[in-house]
């Protein structure tokens, strides 16, 4: 969350650096691939270009300006933006009215998975868009050979990914400062070509993208599929709300951001009714010969900060999804010890790395990845309108006039884009669709063998009370502190009972520690352990319930010690969740030893999924990070035990 220590200033200036690197980079390639040879039906004619820019600026406006910026970045998550964190906002909101929200629940929870997936594609194409179109400009400068174009390309990306497990810390603090020049770049390229031909402001009427799709509808149907690349970083906004708050975001667009978009876009369509043969590539165009080195040097950097916000984004997806129960754990490391959303995923950043450089080979161009990345927006930008108009509705209580109204001119407006970019699918829009199938079915066959999974154990684990009144009692206890990592408070953990039927034995001391994942990014350290005495303060058994949000580390000796300090007198009813205090323990926490329970699953001939789905399962159990790494518990005092079950 935004740290209010800072001030607005400085709060500004790294959201410039963070959240707007995706679409400040927009201008590289929007317009060039409007106007590409691939849509040679647009002509750098007045008639298309007024249209074009008028598209451009009513799209930055009705969309980025006024649905993102003034309505859907209200809805946060206690601070807290992008598709899943409103997912599980929405979810939380829906369970509580509803007692689980039934079929809206389920809605929900398929669009933010279909959003979750969109978004990796978005994380995959980005970084090899953004890169690729900055060396592009080399083309127009003529004394740097073009064979340099794409063997740079690669060697920034693998830099770029090479570094990531170092963390962001240090270099995010001069990304702002990039990113300031950058935009004040945008604006002094464009406004001397304004200056020159102040008759390309006749754009900003809507008039004329309306006469664009009026009289030459399907030139201008083409020509909106690669508009929409200038919204391209809408939903970063959303997304990275949670790192400055909603007000310096929305102060630096309006300030800066959206004011430099527009004079750059408005400076290439002057320079294209002044030049026509400036279409092969309008941005770097506008500068004279001996400026076109540095701007690409520049845009280069551009670019890297662009990849570097969306590269983070995916780690901080990725890491909601494990929360959320839509993918197996992933070993995550903190790269900060003061900002929590600073994590790196190694796994993650391997498949990232591996995806941009395959496509960067493959498509080699800028242009031929544009029907991809448009694509992968637009069906983004709707799926976030969706649920959002599903939490207004449900959550706000909006009347049904606002919601259709609001549906009808943003979601009409996205729709035509999506549609526009879905005819692209053959050159290359395929992509998108692919990856978000592939991660959407990894995702929902997770989620679902999960709760089959969870159900099984639960019937072997056993009520929680039952076991403390009956087994518990009836064994000898022998000296020290057992830890028990167990997921659900109700029941006992599997190690647990294990150790008491064949041993007959049980620690004098026995702490079950529950990480519950409640939905929202963060919760305050003081707010996060409820001890719960199980019936009897004296009979040396008690669970934690250790409260995270899905920005926060899982750390059960972090949460054991936090337990430890709050120890004291217990109160009459502690049995039903007592926040403050836990009986005295003459203990010490770095003595403790961890039990480990283990699930492990087997083939077998379950019919309660389809074979192809038991087999991914099974493959993403198998994959999932070591759960003593995830838990940060100390590898030489951690025993695993555990039982299998068959899929």
């Amino acid at each position: 969350m935004p740290r209010p220590h800072e001030p607005l200033p400085v709060l500004v200036v790294g959201a410039l650096g963070v959240v707007f690197g995706d679409i400040g980079t927009s201008p590289l390639y929007a317009l060039q691939t409007v106007f590409s040879i691939h849509h040679n039906a647009v002509a750098p004619t007045e008639s298309d270009v007024l249209g074009v820019i008028s598209m451009v600026t009513w799209c930055l406006l009705i969309i980025v300006t006024v649905t993102y910026i003034g309505l859907i970045m209200r809805a946060d998550n206690q601070g807290e933006g992008g598709i899943l964190a409103l997912t599980a906002l929405v979810l939380r909101k829906l369970s509580t009215a509803s007692g689980g929200g039934g079929r809206e629940a389920a809605v929900a929870l398929v669009l933010g998975v279909l959003g979750a997936a969109l978004f990796f594609g978005d994380s995959l194409i980005t970084p090899a868009i953004s890169v690729l179109s900055a060396f592009e400009g080399i083309e127009v400068i003529g004394s740097v050979p073009n064979a340099v174009i794409l063997p740079g390309a690669l060697t920034v990306l693998t830099v770029l990914f090479a570094v990531q497990r170092r963390g962001t810390a240090r270099i995010g603090r001069s990304f702002g400062v990039v990113m300031v020049i950058w935009f004040l770049t945008l604006a002094a390229m464009g406004l001397p070509h304004l200056l020159a031909n102040p008759s390309v402001l006749r754009a900003v009427s809507p008039h004329y993208a309306i006469a664009f799709m009026v009289e030459r509808p399907l030139v201008a149907f083409i020509a909106m599929g690669a508009v929409v690349l200038t919204i391209t970083g809408a939903e970063a906004l959303y997304a990275d709300m949670g790192h400055f708050g909603r007000r310096p975001i929305a102060l630096a667009w309006a300030a800066l951001v959206l004011p430099a978009l527009l004079l750059n876009y408005f400076g290439q369509g002057a320079l294209l009714l002044a030049d026509p043969s400036a279409v092969v590539n309008p941005f770097f165009s506008m500068v004279p010969g001996a400026l076109r080195l540095p701007l690409v040097l520049l845009a280069a950097c551009a670019t890297v900060i662009a990849s570097q916000a969306v590269i983070s984004g995916a780690f901080s997806v990725s890491r909601q999804a494990v929360r959320l129960s839509l993918l197996p754990r992933l070993r995550i490391t903190q790269t900060s010890a003061r900002h929590g959303g600073q994590i790196y995923v190694g796994s993650v950043n391997t498949l990232l790395f591996l995806g941009v450089m395959t496509l960067v080979l493959v498509f080699r161009r800028s242009e031929a990845l544009a029907a991809a990345y448009g694509l992968a927006v637009t069906a983004t930008i709707i799926l976030v309108l969706a649920l959002f108009l599903l939490y207004s509705r449900r959550i706000l209580g909006w009347p049904l006039w606002q919601v259709v109204l609001l549906g009808a001119i943003v979601g009409g407006l996205e729709l035509v884009l999506l549609a526009a970019n879905v005819v692209k699918i053959p050159a290359g829009g395929w992509l998108p669709l692919v990856i978000a199938a592939v991660l959407s079915t990894v995702m929902l066959t997770w989620k679902r063998g999960s709760r089959i999974m969870f159900g099984r154990r639960r019937a072997m684990e056993g009520p929680i009370a039952d076991f403390v009144a009956g087994p518990a009692r009836a064994v000898q206890r022998v000296p020290g502190l057992a830890v028990y990592p167990h997921g659900d408070p109700t029941t006992v953990p599997l190690a647990l009972r294990t150790g008491v039927e064949l041993n007959r034995v049980m620690h004098e001391h026995v702490v079950i520690v529950t990480m519950k994942h409640i939905g929202v990014p963060h919760v305050h350290r003081d707010d996060r352990v409820v001890v719960d005495v199980l019936g009897d303060p004296a009979d040396g058994i008690i669970h934690i319930s250790y409260l995270v949000g899905f920005h926060d580390s899982q750390d059960v000796p972090a949460a054991l010690r936090a337990a430890l300090t709050r120890s004291g007198p217990a109160h009459a009813d502690c049995a039903k969740g007592c926040p403050a205090h836990i009986p005295d323990l003459e203990i010490d926490p770095d003595e403790a030893v961890y039990f480990l329970s283990v699930f492990r699953i087997e083939p077998g001939q379950d019919p309660t999924l389809p074979r192809w789905q038991k087999a991914l399962f099974r493959q993403l159990e198998r994959a999932s990070a070591n759960r003593t790494q995830v838990l940060h518990l100390p590898p030489a005092r951690t025993v695993v035990m555990g039982a299998e079950a068959v899929l």
